[in-house]
């Protein structure tokens, strides 16, 4: 698909020189005047309006050109690579829930799967779970100077 992005941008590129330079060629309206008159005009290579019909159809031409190619790359620059077949393929994949390890105890306090009757919850037990602070020293402490 490289190759066609390419061969559109020169002949985007070659079209649009071409309609610049064709519309500079042409006569302005107020030029057809001087040579209805015999401004010298009727001895050119296509006679006294053929060159105005030649131009402009010409101009037409390279512009419808210009135009499609212009389509033609816009709808290449905005279309995917390549579509994927199902919506699962950009799916990342499942990740698996880490295991606790068999000497921590449940968030709940039970001691393990067998203190509470087997069941880890127990839904009457209101059991604080066991504190792990230190306890605060009686009497006197010996950090406060005298």
């Amino acid at each position: 698909m490289a190759w066609l992005t390419n061969l559109l941008m020169v002949l985007q590129v070659l079209t649009a020189l071409g309609v610049i330079v064709l519309v500079l060629l042409q006569h302005g309206k107020g030029a057809d005047m001087g040579a209805a008159f015999g401004g010298g005009a009727s001895g050119s290579l296509f006679g006294a309006t053929g060159s105005a019909n030649f131009l402009s159809r010409s101009t037409a031409v390279l512009a419808a050109l210009f135009f499609i190619c212009t389509l033609t790359l816009a709808l290449l620059a905005n279309r995917p690579a390549e579509a994927p077949r199902s919506i699962m393929e950009n799916a990342p994949p499942p990740a698996s829930a880490p295991k606790a390890p068999a000497d921590v105890p449940p968030a709940n306090g039970a001691a393990g799967p067998g203190a509470n009757g087997g069941s880890q919850e127990s839904a009457g037990s209101a059991q604080a779970p066991a504190s792990t602070a230190p306890a605060p020293k009686s009497g006197p402490s010996s950090d406060i100077p005298k």
